[in-house]
């Protein structure tokens, strides 16, 4: 029903910057939820970032300060800016939208390689 389209990706320096963008498609009511998360090999996925579609945000402490996640509801996309990028950010970084219609539902997209580079 909802496909998610992850871009943005790629490599920068520490200290650089990326701006990572989410594409909702489908048939969509609402997203409740959208939000990003990482993997890197050797850990589980942990929670980047999320937003509500009132704009309540949270954010995972290692991130908080650094990174700032936005999203244009027009548009079902979300964004996350990412500044004072470290090596640790290192991560493929997927994008997830929680729906309620028709039925409560996690989607995921298929990742973005993020790569930091000391």
């Amino acid at each position: 029903q909802v496909h998610l389209v992850e871009s943005g990706g790629g490599s920068v320096q520490a200290g650089g910057s990326l701006r990572l963008s989410c594409a909702a498609s489908g048939i969509i009511f609402s997203i409740k939820n959208m939000g990003w998360y990482r993997q890197a090999p050797g850990k589980q996925r942990e929670m980047v970032a999320s937003i509500t579609d009132g704009g309540t945000t949270v954010y995972g402490d290692s991130v908080n300060g650094r990174f700032t996640i936005s999203r244009d509801n027009a548009k079902n996309t979300v964004y996350l800016e990412m500044n004072t990028l470290k090596p640790e950010d290192t991560a493929i970084y997927y994008c997830k939208a929680h729906v309620t219609r028709p039925k409560m539902y996690d989607y995921w997209g298929q990742g973005t390689q993020v790569t930091v580079s000391s």
